[in-house]
């Protein structure tokens, strides 16, 4: 075993580290400090200054409940806007969806996506040469201001916490472009921290979310390296009944979509199963 370690620095009076067999890349772009090492136990890891955002050994968890449960969902979804997520993972699942013909990836730092296609490039996979993709670097609010009315059916927001470079994607005038340039039926998915160390982050994007959208909920996943125990990943839609669907219907979305037997933590029954909350995490909801 390696005598080299790396600690994260999310939280100060609490934390994880990781055993390093050797660094692979550690840049400073324009927006944030970048690393990536090969690890003893987790595969390949990056880190946005000093905070986990993925893992070779657990992205799976993440990924698949941040892009295939709006998509299942919603069930016709055909145009998606994805913004951060510069791995790529929610770009390559969304681009699983057979309905899906126009997935838009808007991510800030270049690097990211640069060294995300050199050092993991099995979580983007072949997304980043699908045609029915298009991958823009750039300012994710600055395109939602842009973008016309009623353009998209679903906007998945893979983000840091609403610190530095992301934290214009958790504000009032976020929200209402993103209610504008939804569908009748659209819907936005956003990370909204862990709920037992990050409370007030839930608490507060989902009462931004309530003042443009009329559903607002949250469902959880459990990813190892996300500390504190369970995910909220918050869910703002036009359609209440999209987060009350049987397990059938789901599973033969699911079905259909192709994505049944692919996946490693997504399920039909987990799917319905993450919108039923702990009260622990229900309590931060609006009411």
């Amino acid at each position: 075993m390696t005598d080299m370690w790396v600690n994260e620095t999310l939280y100060p009076y609490w934390g994880q580290r990781f055993s390093v067999v050797r660094e692979l890349a550690r840049v400073t772009s324009e927006f944030q400090d970048i690393a990536i090492f090969d690890s003893e136990f987790h595969g390949r890891v990056m880190l946005l200054d000093g905070v986990v955002q993925i893992t070779e050994g657990d992205e799976f968890v993440y990924q698949e409940m941040l892009a295939h449960v709006p998509l299942l969902a919603h069930g016709e979804a055909k145009s998606v806007l994805i913004i951060g997520a510069g791995d790529g993972g929610v770009l390559r699942r969304v681009l699983m969806h057979k309905r899906v013909t126009r997935a838009v990836m808007v991510e800030i730092d270049g690097e990211v996506i640069r060294l995300s296609k050199e050092f993991l490039p099995d979580i983007g996979g072949d997304a980043w040469t699908d045609p029915r993709a298009e991958v823009i670097v750039g300012d994710g609010i600055d395109y939602v201001k842009r973008a016309p009315d009623r353009s998209f059916d679903i906007i998945i927001v893979d983000s840091t916490d609403p610190i530095g470079v992301g934290e214009v994607l958790f504000t009032d005038d976020f929200y209402r472009n993103c209610a504008r340039i939804l569908t009748d039926r659209g819907l936005i998915v956003n990370q909204c921290g862990v709920p037992f160390m990050q409370a007030d982050e839930l608490r507060e994007t989902s009462a931004r979310r309530r003042n443009f959208f009329p559903h607002v909920t949250a469902y959880v996943a459990a990813v190892p390296t996300y500390v504190g125990g369970y995910m909220t990943l918050g869910w703002a839609g036009k359609d209440p009944a999209l987060t009350a669907l049987p397990v059938e219907t789901i599973e033969a979305r699911a079905r259909d979509a192709g994505i049944l037997g692919t996946t490693g933590y997504w399920s039909p029954q987990i799917h319905v199963a993450a919108f039923w909350l702990p009260p622990y995490i229900a309590k931060h909801l609006p009411g």
